[in-house]
């Protein structure tokens, strides 16, 4: 992390309300274009479903598959990426925001090499930013991510349409993911009720990506602080962890003409 820091500016001032101005140098997020890193957005419509914990094992997933990941704790207000994957940073978004440290510095290695991107616990003046700072703040990502091959953003619970079409998610069809299935029925009741969901209230045509059934082994994951494809990698959840990441993250000849796959040779196909 250090050898990207000493060639980035040291500090990212977020100021509320101010326009950009040409006094900003080409090291300040204003003049910065957003991230061009793929990403996957994950969100949920409440909380309680495990959104979280899909994010961080979806992203030790990836990480097992040779991909380089950054993981962004999105929830400004109710942070615990850094607990599901057992990480301990010192800072966080909260210190971006403030000018103090910029979002490299704030990084943290995770399991499996996942780059986090911790944000701050129990501080809702956070979630509640001006259009003018969050633009900041989704710009200054590309600090964090100039070697990955990929970003998982975890985003707040409840987000809508509207917010979700200005953070970019839906450059493409979303797809669905139903989580803590009790059985295939009960899994394929729940996608059916979520796709007439978002069809009639968010004009959005879903696709159903994969099931991940209940595990207790996922709950025994969280107390130990550690993801569960990595603590207990045979469990259900682990192994349906694994099958949506082989969906998405598919790979292609290394070069023209090329039967070679090679580690770099993957890319993100949904």
């Amino acid at each position: 992390m250090s050898s990207r820091s000493e060639r980035r500016p040291s500090r990212v001032q977020l100021v509320p309300g101010e326009p950009v101005s040409a006094e900003f140098g080409p090291g300040h997020p204003a003049q910065l274009s957003r991230s061009r890193v793929r990403k996957l957005v994950i969100t949920s419509g409440g909380g309680g479903v495990g959104k979280s914990n899909l994010a961080a094992n979806l992203a030790v997933a990836f990480a097992q598959r040779g991909a380089r990941v950054v993981v962004v704790d999105g929830d400004l207000a109710h942070a615990n990426l850094d607990l599901l994957l057992g990480a301990h940073p010192r800072w966080d978004l909260g210190h971006v925001l403030a000018g103090e440290k910029t979002v490299d510095e704030v990084a943290v290695r995770g399991p499996e090499g996942v780059t986090l991107v911790p944000s701050a616990s129990a501080a809702p003046e956070l979630a509640e930013l001006d259009d003018y700072r969050r633009e900041l703040l989704l710009r200054s990502l590309s600090f964090a991510d100039t070697a990955a091959d990929l970003m998982i953003v975890d985003t707040a619970t409840g987000m809508n349409r509207k917010t979700l079409q200005k953070e970019d998610a839906l450059v493409r069809s979303p797809r669905l993911v139903v989580n803590m299935a009790a059985s295939e029925e009960e899994a394929q009741e729940a996608a059916d009720r979520m796709r007439l969901f978002a069809r009639h209230f968010l004009r959005l045509e879903v696709d159903v990506l994969g099931t991940v059934p209940y595990d207790a082994a996922v709950s025994r994951s969280v107390h130990a602080q550690e993801p569960v494809t990595v603590a207990w990698p045979d469990s259900p959840a682990a192994i349906a962890y694994r099958a949506i990441v082989s969906r998405l993250w598919k790979p292609f000849p290394s070069g023209p003409g090329s039967d070679v796959l090679s580690e770099q040779s993957h890319r993100l196909e949904a």
